[in-house]
């Protein structure tokens, strides 16, 4: 599932999941008690989930995604919290392009090797004016070679834009 900000790409992920039957929702953000602004966002999507589903908060997507979950659809909200974590965890905002290679190349198997029902959603933000930062080209450029990566080993890809889901592939 990808789109901009404010796209409607959770809320849509979140109808597919649904459908599926039982969930498992891997929350990737790592929050940061000093942001107010993004404790709202996070807030708002813990209050839209059924309170049925599983929830995980866990930024080593790879990790959880080896551990399966048969017969229950899993949703990650989403690839570019996911990203942030790791150039933070690696310290990689001011490093050689490339430094989170090896956790995306992780991320990538473990997607190609899961085999329930998977719906991932991430940002497409390469549409818009080139970032006036280092660390917003770095972040741009990772996560559009991370989103065509994903593309690749998935069966279906969706862009969501205004609220309505464009179906890629």
């Amino acid at each position: 599932m990808l789109g901009g900000a404010r796209s409607g790409k959770s809320a849509f992920a979140e109808q597919l999941a649904a459908a599926s039957g039982a969930v498992r929702y891997l929350a990737t953000s790592v929050p940061d008690p000093e942001d107010h602004d993004f404790a709202e966002r996070i807030a708002r999507h813990r209050e839209r989930r059924p309170s049925d589903w599983s929830v995980v908060e866990n930024a080593d997507a790879a990790a959880v995604l080896i551990d399966p979950s048969p017969g229950v659809a899993t949703l990650v909200d989403d690839i570019g919290t996911w990203l942030t974590a790791r150039i933070d965890a690696l310290n990689a905002w001011d490093s050689p392009r490339g430094t989170v290679t090896p956790d995306a190349d992780a991320l990538v198997a473990a997607v190609a090797d899961y085999r329930d029902r998977l719906i991932i959603v991430s940002p497409e933000v390469g549409m818009g004016v080139i970032p006036a930062t280092r660390s917003g080209r770095l972040f741009r450029d990772e996560i559009g070679l991370l989103n065509q990566r994903l593309a690749a080993v998935c069966d279906e890809a969706f862009l969501v834009v205004a609220g309505l889901p464009v179906r890629l592939k």
